[in-house]
């Protein structure tokens, strides 16, 4: 095998909650590749605060978590795929703790197990299972301890996928197939083949096109991306939700203050003290993330204000170190005590709704390729994700995934050999200037003209100015060498045109897409926006 030619049963391009929880469901006959663009932690699931929502509570119901995400998703949930995940969320959380998750406990709560429950927006019952403030980092470390552990699982940190490679590659128009990825190997800065029977998307989401975001730096559509050009569809990518409380401070621009404080009796306060949610919405700071996010815009373009404050001083110091350690910890170390004044916040991008259209099994358009997580357009979230649904989305799809791939894998042939990536007219970049440009660029009108309150002037302005970019980043990837930062540029640039194109197709508002020209819901345009790209071919199971 070349030095550059690798391959695998199953390749997985992602180490977040998603693509960790699938390879470790697959048997261990089955080799597997894990990719991953920094360490193999560093990704949106280390940071998730909250939570997993689940019904663990004899006082709580399937059908009541079933109405809450309808209700959340405004119209557009799949309910099939509602009931599908909310009825596999307890196996998942047990799943968890058999991998050795430690979730905070309260043995007082004998209806749950003995787990503390918080209740997050959108939520009429406590069920939100965590570990403290930091569910996203017991999770994520502790699904690592166990991968490290897999003689099966190759893990292949620093390397970041260019683009997948199909039947297209070879000419092949009898078939419609991945085959795998090509990969950047950031640490030799060759692009390197990976071939693969299947592939898995397990990216995360967008949030970087954004200037605002809550998400880390990885977290740049490549999964969205390159399911698109490679012929899958994607829909409700409209839908980009804003979590309402980013702690505003120049020192920590993308640290969240889990909306799990509002569960627990924070206020969200004006500059002179006023609480104001009340007057948004019956459910005040318990509204779902939609609407807050909205009132703080509001409220912050009203007056003229760079934040808001969210106040959970009048909860006892003991209840806020034990609860929120982690965001006690930051706020201190930023000379903010959360026990004692309230918290300058923000509202910043934090989720992506839409994504790759795949079905019960994490199915993609393209045979032999899946996707989970927040890559993924599953239906369950509709126009709006309710608060701790996506780390269960991804558990449930990676288990939905891992048991399709198992079922396939004995009859479906590996790949063939492809051409390798091509180099040979291509120079080192001589102005990186451009790429860094262009990215803040990107992130800033996309901020102003496709963020929480858009116009169709602002979409078409956004558009323009986003093909004007896009015909530049071409032109620089045809000529130069691939880096990191030009990779995740063409992505994102990708990513944001189905996001104004999705925008400008809804004309309504619904969930997180709200323009000022179409103010109302209209119950004709109870659909997905679905985008369908040129190589798009129905697939053909097999």
């Amino acid at each position: 095998m070349s030095e550059s030619l690798f391959r695998h049963d199953v390749l997985i391009l992602g180490s977040g909650a998603a693509g960790l929880s699938l390879a470790l469901r697959l048997r261990q006959d089955i080799s597997v590749a894990v990719i991953s663009k920094r360490e193999l932690v560093e990704g949106s699931t280390l940071y998730a605060q909250g939570g997993i929502s689940a019904v663990m509570d004899a006082q709580d119901s399937i059908e009541s978590h079933v109405q809450d995400t309808l209700k959340a998703g405004a119209g557009l949930c799949d309910r099939k795929v509602v009931r599908h995940v909310v009825e596999r969320g307890p196996d998942n959380i047990r799943w968890l703790l058999d991998q050795g998750v430690e979730f905070t406990r309260d043995e007082e709560s004998i209806s749950a197990g003995g787990y503390h429950l918080t209740r997050e927006g959108g939520h009429t019952h406590r069920r939100v299972v965590h570990a403290a403030d930091a569910t996203g980092y017991a999770v994520e470390t502790t699904l690592e301890a166990k991968i490290r552990a897999r003689p099966n699982i190759k893990l292949y940190e620093q390397h970041i996928a260019v683009d997948l490679i199909t039947s297209r590659h070879l000419q092949d128009r009898r078939e419609h197939r991945c085959l795998g990825a090509y990969i950047l190997n950031r640490g030799t800065g060759r692009v390197e083949t990976f071939l693969a029977r299947f592939v898995v998307l397990a990216t995360g989401g967008a949030n970087k096109v954004y200037l605002y975001t809550s998400n880390p730096d990885v977290s740049t559509g490549d999964g969205i991306a390159m399911a698109w050009r490679a012929g899958c569809r994607v829909a409700n990518m409209e839908f980009m939700q804003f979590h309402p409380t980013c702690l505003y401070h120049p020192e920590a621009r993308t640290f969240l203050i889990t909306e799990a404080l509002r569960g627990e009796g924070a206020h969200l306060l004006l500059p002179d003290g006023e609480r104001f949610m009340p007057r948004f919405d019956t459910r005040a700071e318990l509204a779902p993330r939609d609407i807050v996010a909205r009132a703080i815009d509001h409220e912050m373009k009203r007056l003229g204000s760079e934040c808001v404050y969210l106040d959970i001083s009048h909860r006892p110091a003991a209840f806020i170190g034990e609860h929120f350690p982690t965001i006690h910890k930051r706020c201190l170390e930023l000379g903010i005590d959360i026990a004692r004044e309230p918290i300058p916040v923000v509202p910043a991008a934090h989720y992506t709704c839409g994504g790759v259209m795949v079905d019960q099994h994490a199915r993609t358009d393209l045979d032999g390729l899946y996707a989970s997580g927040e890559t993924a357009y599953t239906g369950l979230h509709g126009a709006n994700r309710m608060a701790s649904n996506s780390l269960l989305e991804c558990l449930v799809y990676s288990e939905s995934a891992a048991q399709d791939i198992e079922r396939r894998i004995g009859g479906y042939p590996a790949p063939p050999n492809v051409p390798g990536w091509d180099e040979s007219r291509v120079t080192e970049p001589d102005e990186e200037v451009v790429v860094t440009h262009n990215w803040d660029e990107l992130r800033r009108f996309m901020w102003d003209y496709v963020g929480i309150v858009r116009t169709n002037k602002r979409l078409r302005r956004a558009k323009r100015r986003a093909d004007l970019l896009a015909q530049e980043v071409i032109e620089y990837y045809s000529h130069f060498r691939v880096s990191n930062d030009l990779i995740e540029l063409r992505n994102l640039l990708e990513v944001a045109d189905l996001i104004i194109q999705s925008a400008l197709r809804r004309r309504e508002s619904r969930g997180l897409h709200y323009t000022l020209d179409y103010p109302n819901k209209d119950a004709s345009q109870c659909m997905p926006t679905i985008l369908i790209p040129d190589f798009y071919q129905p697939r053909v199971d097999r």
